[in-house]
């Protein structure tokens, strides 16, 4: 469990932890300094650049113009992701300011070679898209028309969220397989259901 402000008075992330024999055993709370240590930090994030694209989308659709709506589609995705790398460049050189003078080149950004890692709710580091809800909240996503559906799917569909974290050695992994026992003590700590536990973690099961 990460905690967000003191003593978790605004929430908290749950993070699950490898469990498989070929495993380092990590988890993305080891990227956060434990309780009662120092003072540490991670970010959120929600961006979208598919407002208003119905319109123009459903011309081409009506249209039988399927490369353009296509290409619409695509370039949606790709600003989308282009602002969350932009936010995570700021980050690391001014907001936080822990490489001031990082310089590198695009096919350097695309390779990830700069410090810190941008997990999002529902890939292998962290399967359950549930934190979803409490980025959302955190960041009040409604105010720039961003939402989620019944199966947490975000709308509109051109749109990212997830953590920023900042360890020197944090880097991206897989969960994998999981046992019922860690599935019982994630649905205790999050305080729901095994059934709703499971449904969430269908993927990562290995019972």
């Amino acid at each position: 469990e990460i905690k967000l402000g003191t003593d978790g008075e605004l929430g908290s992330f749950y993070s699950l932890r490898q469990t498989g024999e070929k495993s380092k055993f990590q988890s993305l709370a080891d990227f956060i300094a434990p309780e009662n240590s120092i003072q540490d930090y991670m970010g959120c994030f929600a961006v979208t650049a598919g407002l208003d694209i119905e319109g123009p989308l459903k011309k081409f659709e009506d249209a039988l113009d399927d490369y353009n709506a296509l290409m619409l589609k695509a370039l949606a995705d790709r600003l989308a992701e282009a602002l969350a790398e932009y936010l995570h460049l700021r980050i690391r050189r001014e907001f936080w300011g822990y490489a001031p003078d990082e310089q590198l080149t695009n096919e350097e950004l695309i390779s990830e070679k700069y410090r810190g890692i941008r997990p999002a709710p529902g890939y292998p580091a962290c399967p359950d898209h549930l934190d979803k809800q409490t980025i959302f909240t955190l960041l009040k996503a409604e105010d720039i028309g961003m939402s989620l559906t019944e199966s947490l799917a975000m709308y509109p569909a051109s749109s990212v969220s997830g953590y920023y974290f900042a360890h020197p050695e944090s880097k991206y992994f897989a969960v994998g397989k999981i046992a019922k026992d860690q599935v019982e003590a994630y649905a205790s700590l999050r305080g729901i259901s095994l059934n709703l536990a499971e449904k969430w973690l269908a993927p990562n099961l290995n019972y």
